[in-house]
């Protein structure tokens, strides 16, 4: 997900000046990944362990020492002791570490970037992306920290009332593996901004990059406990959001894991819930279009991250009379993406996240095959030609032609750099098949000439984040989440102030009781 194609454009033409620190392959993590109490934490002898590998090369880069009750319970009770400091702290007062840690990031940008190339596997220029995103918002939550107010209210005979918004409490945050150090700050930055705390647990497959965060706030003087890593599977995550001293949880995930989260939630206590699920989007394309800008606006909806994105549009709706163009142009552009080394700058396609996630979208590519959908490009394990990484979780990106609705690769979610391409002939047939799913996360739209029919098909399109004549695009400053199974809440925005707040409204006599007895 990009703040801005302009800094899309900026990251790909101007690469960093300073010097490479790493590179595939070298790397070999040894310090504590768990945070809290304002240091890195050692597990207890008898702590299990998970391999964590490096998408680049399949090496191992470390072993990850999973969170259980006891370090859970040591991480909460920090951010609780925490919040009680930083709430009470005036919003300009926590603006300013947030301005802070917003400016350490800028200046580790590179090595922030680097680092989070060798757990997920991502090019570097996308990662910088990631890294700027989150210093942004950071930012800009930091300028909306002195904002929050209440509402005074006018009564009869000089009586008032008037409104408070506090913060919750500890808030839980859960990532997802495809954006580790941005959903960090996307979640973190603006719980802090309302007072809150936060212990927040990354994805067991990309756990390198959050404690750097916890870093940051506290060099930028947060108080000690006010965001702490806590790492592990789904038994971690399990623990902390039933903690009794939870607040609020946020997960980002998959759309099964989010279900499971929502009725646990449900059935033992009342919490106020963020869910960013999947998404199966749909990218219409009509044929007033300009191709060119439509191929790269299904490129970058298809293939960034290495296709590892919940907004995708992976269902590419053409209109027919531009079919065979548009198709010829994908295609040559797709083949013509560079795979490898995600740490080179001429990269722009790194490594899949793991060797099982590989497996499973090579699978769906197979099954498209077998369903009768068209291979045009790609679609196979990639083989780089250097040698340190050929153990890699690499794949050619893939555009699937012939394609129908009743495809498998139509109707679930692959994950992967895959692109569906289907056929289409009127306006109200593409909404119609555009909205039939049961996941509502984005959409998009190209059309040049007629300008109300983007605003007509985005008026009834059941998506959340809808675009027109672009696609991916995810500034800090506007919200983003889904309808229907594709989530609940909002990250990002103003009105996410409202989610990770709570609001008092308080009654003020002037006068005597006027009593029924």
């Amino acid at each position: 997900m990009l703040a801005a194609s302009s800094r899309w454009r900026a990251a790909v033409h101007h690469a960093t000046s300073a010097a490479r620190r790493l590179s595939s392959g070298s790397v070999t993590i040894t310090d504590p990944l768990n945070y809290w109490a304002g240091r890195r934490r050692a597990g207890q002898e008898k702590c299990s362990t998970e391999n964590v590998y490096e998408p680049a090369t399949g090496r191992i880069l470390c072993h990850l020492e999973l969170c259980g009750a006891d370090e859970v319970n040591q991480a909460v009770k920090a951010a609780k002791s925490a919040f009680g400091y930083w709430s009470k702290m005036s919003g300009m007062e926590r603006a300013r570490i947030m301005i802070d840690a917003a400016h350490i990031i800028e200046n580790r940008r590179e090595e922030i970037a680097e680092m989070e190339v060798v757990n997920n596997g991502k090019s570097i220029t996308e990662a910088r992306l990631d890294v700027d995103s989150a210093r942004l918002c950071i930012e800009y939550y930091a300028g909306l920290a002195s904002t929050l107010a209440g509402q005074h209210v006018q009564l009869a005979g000089g009586s008032f009332a008037y409104t408070r918004r506090e913060p919750l409490g500890v808030c839980a945050g859960i990532g997802a593996w495809n954006y580790p150090f941005q959903i960090a700050a996307w979640k973190s930055a603006p719980a802090l901004a309302c007072g809150n705390s936060m212990v927040f647990k990354p994805s067991p497959v990309t756990p390198v990059t959050a404690v750097l965060l916890a870093e940051i706030y506290a060099k930028a003087g947060a108080p000690e406990g006010l965001f702490n890593v806590v790492q592990g599977g789904q038994e971690t995550g399990s623990l902390l959001c039933h903690h009794p001293d939870v607040a609020k949880v946020s997960f980002t995930g998959s759309v099964p894991t989010g279900q499971k989260v929502i009725m646990e939630m449900a059935s033992k206590g009342i919490k106020p819930v963020t869910l960013e699920l999947g998404g199966k989007s749909p990218l219409i394309i009509f044929e007033d279009s300009d191709v060119e800008n439509a191929v790269k606006g299904a490129l970058m909806a298809n293939f960034l991250s290495q296709g590892q994105v919940c907004s995708n549009g992976t269902r590419v709706f053409v209109q027919k009379d531009i079919l065979p163009e548009f198709v010829d142009e994908v295609v040559k552009r797709t083949r013509a993406i560079s795979i490898g080394d995600p740490l080179l700058e001429s990269t722009r396609m790194g490594a899949l996240v793991s060797r099982l996630h590989l497996d499973k979208v090579l699978f769906h590519v197979q099954q498209a095959k077998a369903e009768g959908a068209k291979v045009l490009c790609g679609g196979e394990p990639f083989v780089p030609s250097d040698p340190k990484l050929r153990g890699g979780y690499y794949m050619s990106p893939c555009v699937l032609g012939d394609c129908t609705d009743d495809m498998t690769c139509v109707k679930e979610e692959i994950f992967g750099p895959v692109m569906s391409v289907l056929s289409f002939e009127t306006e109200e047939e593409a909404l119609r098949r555009a909205n039939d799913t049961t996941l509502g996360l984005a959409a998009g739209v190209f059309t040049r000439l007629e300008t109300s029919r983007a605003h007509r098909v985005v008026e009834h399109l059941k998506a959340g984040s809808c675009f027109i004549n672009n696609y991916n695009v995810t500034p800090v400053e506007v919200p983003f989440g889904g309808f229907k199974m594709s989530g609940i809440g909002r990250e990002n925005g103003q009105v996410t102030i409202e989610f990770y707040s709570q609001m008092k409204t308080v009654f003020v006599e002037m006068g005597d009781v006027d009593s029924l007895f």
